[in-house]
């Protein structure tokens, strides 16, 4: 159920991405551990990485639409395969996900742009091994988008000045093109343009980060744009930006999924050779407890995320379901992340500090995944508009199976308006959690009918829907909800045997349980609503034979299964 470059033979793909997919993890595994750290510690730009990508044409295959491949019958942005590099590239290392992200977040106004020249640039740039950027956020005013400073100036020959800087802009020392947020100086439309970083009239400032990766504030002054540099324009312009951002933050949780895999190996392999007090340090009890935690969240993890994928891939304008999904991958599974690492770190201790560890990398960049793209706060704030519907008002469709062939996801460049969240229709939960019997699984069910009470006797009021304290935890329990239907499909496609399922519920009730303690405490609640919320914390099945069952199969299997090359 987890990836393992020792045992992965990627033989579900088709042979260029199994070569593609192959050949990276060859990269790294040459490239070793202790070259790795080295590089890291010395921040050092990953230039061997772009040479291999450019040598063997990966993100070219990867991210051109087939009708703009250059020479390339396997080129097509493929959501399915572009998770698998996702998860290659987190599990080695966040920086080298950076440039491939930040990549991703550059593309995508370019290829949602109207006019066929630039696309066609884009796509030799590719193919000569180029990188791209995404430059939207500024200093003083972060994603604000309606406060953007940057502005584009019509000439009187056709042609266009801007005038600006940005930051937080990664790749923006080397991007071959950066897709470029602003306005128009004379009507204040918001557009989209290209640049390209080898202009004269384009000035890199610095890397705002102290990292291998290079997260760049750069300035435009008098930098000419052409009408063929000219993206997007108006809602379109604006639709672009949100778009585009649907597209990346999808791989946030894929990356997340990477380090906590990578991290997982080289802390149970310690732990279990380790002795204190004339014990293995994985007979402790509270360390079996921590670990199988660390499986059970990691596992479920990978089985929402690999799930929202189908949902990704087969979108339409009358099925937007991955509206909800796609933030959550975002949100939730990065920080599960987090969970999943702090429970190692509890093992592991000191040696989590330790520099030629992988380990000592990971717990500091596994905190970066649910910044990005928007914070927990702002996704928050978008999941809650499905609530509704998602709850009370289904619809039905077609089962979605597993979205694994080999094709291009052209919709995600034809998404449309970025409006109507709250029309958005889902199909019925409780199909999902009636399909299973599994004694967590009832307990869950029994908490989200007193939470759908709760919404009915004595929703929240409109200061209560301003109210982040209040709508956090109010947000996190409906997220939880979502979140156990999309594991339980997965974990039907996937096989999964039903012991990891009930383990996986098992935190999943006491994480319901903490939240509803948590929305019980908001100082703004009612007292009708605090009581109803007591109703929704229950206490875990206790099993032992299943536990025993997860660790022995699922964590201790996990011992001497990987290590990197040294």
């Amino acid at each position: 159920m987890l990836f393992n470059p020792a045992t992965e033979d990627f033989a579900t793909l088709d042979p260029r991405t199994r070569e593609i997919m192959t050949r990276t993890v060859e990269f790294f595994e040459t490239k070793g551990l202790a070259s790795l750290k080295e590089d890291d510690h010395q921040r050092r730009w990953y230039s061997d990485f772009l040479e291999f990508v450019k040598r063997n044409r990966v993100f070219s295959t990867m991210l051109t639409p087939p009708e703009y491949a250059i020479d390339d019958g396997d080129a097509r942005w493929d959501t399915a395969r572009n998770c698998v590099l996702n998860e290659i590239l987190g599990f080695y290392g966040l920086s080298y996900w950076y440039a491939w992200q930040v990549t991703i977040l550059g593309l995508g106004p370019l290829w949602m742009a109207q006019g066929d020249t630039i696309k066609k640039r884009t796509a030799s740039a590719l193919r000569e091994g180029g990188i791209f950027g995404f430059g939207l956020s500024e200093k003083a005013h972060g994603a604000d988008l309606y406060a953007s400073e940057m502005m584009l100036t019509p000439m009187a020959d056709g042609t266009f000045r801007a005038d600006g800087g940005k930051y937080y802009i990664g790749n923006g020392n080397e991007a071959a093109l950066l897709s470029v947020f602003g306005k128009d100086s004379e009507t204040q439309e918001y557009v989209f343009f290209a640049v390209g970083t080898d202009h004269p009239d384009y000035e890199c400032v610095q890397n705002v980060v102290a990292s291998q990766m290079y997260v760049s504030e750069f300035a435009l002054r008098g930098y000419p744009v052409t009408a063929d540099e000219v993206l997007a324009r108006g809602s379109k312009a604006w639709d672009a930006a949100l778009n585009t951002v649907n597209i990346g933050k999808f791989n946030l949780g894929w990356a997340s999924i990477g380090i906590c895999t990578h991290a997982l190996y080289e802390a149970v392999t310690h732990a279990a050779h380790r002795e204190l007090y004339g014990k293995r340090v994985t007979d402790f009890p509270h360390v079996r407890h921590l670990l199988t935690d660390a499986v059970a969240r990691l596992v479920a993890m990978r089985l929402f995320a690999t799930r929202a994928t189908d949902y990704m891939r087969i979108a339409s304008l009358e099925d937007r379901r991955y509206l909800l999904y796609n933030p959550m991958v975002k949100m939730k599974v990065t920080t599960q992340g987090e969970q999943v690492i702090d429970c190692l770190w509890e093992v592991i201790a000191a040696k989590g500090f330790e520099k030629d560890t992988y380990f000592e990398m990971a717990a500091r960049d596994i905190r970066a995944l649910p910044k990005l793209e928007g914070t927990v706060h702002v996704n928050m704030a978008l999941v809650v508009k499905f609530m509704a519907n998602f709850l009370f008002n289904p619809q039905s469709y077609d089962e979605v199976p597993a979205q694994t062939s080999a094709m291009h996801d052209a919709f995600l460049f034809e998404q449309g308006p970025a409006r109507g969240l709250g029309d958005v229709r889902f199909h019925d939960p409780m199909l999902a959690y009636n399909s299973v019997s599994l004694a967590n699984v009832e307990v869950f069910k029994q908490q989200i009918a007193a939470f759908k009470g709760l919404l009915v006797a004595c929703p929240p009021d409109e200061a209560q829907r301003r109210d982040m304290d209040f709508l956090l935890p109010l947000g996190e329990i409906f997220t939880l909800i979502a979140y156990g239907q999309l594991i339980i499909e997965g974990a039907r496609l996937a096989a999964v045997d039903d012991a990891v399922l009930d383990q996986i519920f098992d935190f999943m009730v006491r994480d319901f349980s903490g939240h509803a303690l948590d929305l019980h405490s908001v100082g703004t609640a009612t007292a009708k609503q605090a009581e109803c919320c007591l109703e929704m914390i229950r206490r875990p099945v206790r099993d032992d034979s299943r536990f025993s069952s997860v660790w022995t199969d699922h964590v201790m299997a996990c011992v001497d299964a990987y290590a990197m090359a040294p």
